[in-house]
């Protein structure tokens, strides 16, 4: 199952008894065992099979756990589970109870910092090798792996800027494979590849490299040949270094798949002090085809045949209802169509969120902006504030890295920016670094926003017909991941009034009111209830967070004696909050209904599956009629 070597491998430990001639088939073992796994327990396959040489050189060369190894983002650090004692449990990942998809302090003292958003490692690193240095330990070894996609990220910018001047002792690992999730983006890129490229340069450095004494050469003439280089190389490249301009001593492009030379060079760099990048190339999927040629569905591809590599074929028919992306995607061509000025905007996501569709159609109206999510709403802004209509889709859970230019750039300019957030609530496998769950209560107190959250498709599509109406201002429409209620989903759009929730069955018992796709969680329960113990429930769609319908929540204070409101975003701040607010504070005869919001609990959700966590939650169907009896007395 685990390979010959790899089964005598419980930790890094093990790991540097082997001599250096038994790496490559570690490697191979190594990327056997990931792929045989992953077919039958699905994860992030394609990144973590591009850095298993990577992987297996820094923990042979460096004394983890001591010396801290930080992966940005975390999708490629499978192979870190596996050698750092977790080898065992690696069937289990994503999984409910099992070892998270990404690293996890709590989860192993291997995992130094904990990741799921991107360009998060130089300043994780640079805080570690400050921390280190100012408690006297001189010697720790501080490694931040990021992909040439988290390079665009603003925060990693931020970081080199500052740690290039800081002399701290920092390695950077640059995984460059002209991937993030989709194809990378951007004038970083256009560098990079321009680096990667130059063997004439390459070929140069190595040459003047070994003539001046190689690793004996003497510290000044190493010194002198650092400054020869580098004018070499502004020559050669037609531009300086962005690194070296900042700080740091560049090393590379090397191949990232050679593991001894790998250990070689990485040697090497050990006993270099100050900032360093190292610049390596590597193919995201290596060593199983389909993933090489493939490495965007191969990302994470689901259940897949682990010899030839082919999916197992999940595709909907026709009569189940379709992904809410997919609907985005469809009727954002369909509006698109209508009204030249509409224009899609994405940070570094568009087959995941489907603008894929509409790049396809209309490339000069569409916009991936790389990995980064406050340019992509300011740049919204600015398209905004010359009369063309962005929709901007974020997944919600890194909308978040965008709060300030939400406020700042769109709400208080009263710009018509239509923000669409993807993958809302709670997600499933990716667990709390991905779950959408803070949206509703973190825009909610912003002026000038109109929020809204659909209960199907019918529902998106009529949401975003209405935002790219006239005058309507910043809108926000958010949006779980995965399927829909409705197969025959494309039906005429119309314009929603504005502020305005619906009655969806009328009821004596009690009410419940809620909001998004939760929310046909409560048509099952009023259903279920209605049909095994004739309990009238009153089911509530209240479509939009901001305006709040007050005249539809005066109709159900004065008809209910209690209230349940029902959300897939945090309790604390959300729609429960909000009906509190505004029944607490309005005048009225009649008596204050109790009011009982359900949603997510005061914490961070694990990782499992939606059905696992809903029940875990309390906001299940079984768990929403277990509190409706429990407030009737039954």
């Amino acid at each position: 199952m685990y390979g010959v070597i790899l089964s005598n491998i419980e930790s890094p430990a093990d790991l540097r008894k082997l001599p250096v001639s038994d790496l490559k088939e570690v490697a191979n073992e190594l990327r056997r065992y990931i792929v045989d796994t992953l077919a039958t327990h699905p994860g992030h396959l394609a990144s973590s099979l591009g850095t298993v040489e990577l992987t297996i050189a820094l923990h042979y060369v460096f004394n983890t756990p001591d010396d801290k190894l930080i992966w940005d983002v975390g999708h490629q650090a499978y192979s870190h589970k596996i050698l750092t004692g977790r080898r065992d449990q690696f069937p289990t990942i994503r999984t409910y109870g099992g070892i998270s998809g990404f690293p996890k302090m709590d989860e192993s003292p291997y995992d130094a910092f904990g990741t799921g958003h991107s360009s998060t490692s130089i300043s994780a690193a640079l805080g570690m090798a400050i921390a280190s240095k100012l408690q006297g330990n001189l010697d720790r070894q501080h490694i931040a792996v990021i992909g040439d996609g988290s390079m665009t990220g603003g925060e990693a910018f931020e970081a080199i800027n500052n740690a290039g001047v800081s002399k701290s002792n920092i390695l950077v690992i640059l995984n460059d494979n002209g991937i993030s999730i989709d194809k990378s983006v951007g004038g970083l890129s256009s560098h990079l590849t321009r680096i990667t490229a130059s063997r004439s340069y390459n070929q140069f450095k190595e040459k003047m490299w070994q003539r001046t004494g190689g690793d004996h050469a003497k510290s000044k003439t190493k010194d002198f040949l650092s400054k020869t280089l580098f004018v070499t190389k502004t020559a050669m490249l037609k531009g300086a270094n962005l690194f070296e301009s900042l700080g740091f001593r560049y090393f590379g492009p090397i191949d990232g798949h050679d593991v001894d030379n790998l250990v070689k060079v990485l040697a090497q760099l050990k006993e270099i002090k100050g900032p360093r990048l190292l610049h390596i190339v590597t193919k995201k999927g290596k060593g199983l085809k389909m993933a090489e040629k493939n490495p965007v569905i191969y990302h994470a591809p689901g259940l897949y045949n682990a010899q030839t590599g082919n999916q197992i074929n999940n595709a909907p028919s026709e009569s189940q209802p379709p992904k809410y992306q997919d609907v985005f995607g469809h009727t954002i061509i369909e509006l698109a169509e209508q009204n030249d000025r509409i224009v899609g905007i994405t940070p570094a996501m568009p087959t995941g969120c489907s603008l894929n569709m509409m790049m396809a159609q209309m490339p000069d109206r569409c916009f991936d902006v790389g990995i980064a999510e406050q340019h992509a709403v300011t740049f919204a802004a600015g398209l905004a504030a010359q009369g063309m209509i962005p929709f901007c889709n974020i997944y919600s859970s890194f909308m978040q890295r965008a709060y300030d230019q939400i406020i700042h750039d769109v709400a208080l300019q009263r710009l018509p920016v239509i923000l669409c957030l993807d993958r809302a609530g709670l997600v499933g496998d990716d667990g709390p670094t991905h779950h959408g769950t803070f949206d509703l209560a973190c825009l909610r107190p912003i002026p000038h926003l109109t929020i809204c959250a659909p209960l199907d498709e019918h529902e998106l599509r009529h949401m975003m017909f209405t935002a790219q109406q006239p005058n309507q201002g910043a809108f926000v429409i958010r949006y779980p991941r995965g399927r829909s209620i409705h197969a025959d989903w494309r039906q005429p759009m119309q314009i929603l009034p504005v502020g305005k929730g619906r009655c969806l069955q009328e009821g004596h018992d009690l009410a419940i009111v809620s909001i998004g796709h939760i929310g046909n969680n409560a048509i099952s329960v009023a259903q279920e209830l209605l049909s095994e113990s004739r309990i009238q429930i009153g089911v509530y769609d209240m479509r939009f967070l901001k305006p709040l319908d007050t005249t539809l929540l005066d109709t159900i204070a004065n008809r209910y004696r209690h209230i349940i409101t029902l959300e897939d975003g945090v309790v604390k701040g959300g729609l429960g909050s909000a009906v509190e607010e505004y029944l607490l504070q309005r005048q009225s005869s009649s008596p204050l209904p109790s009011i009982h919001p359900m949603g997510i609990p005061d914490e961070f959700i694990t990782h499992g599956s939606i059905t696992h966590l809903q029940h875990q939650c309390g906001i299940d169907v079984e768990g929403i009629k277990q509190r409706c009896k429990q407030l009737l007395g039954l």
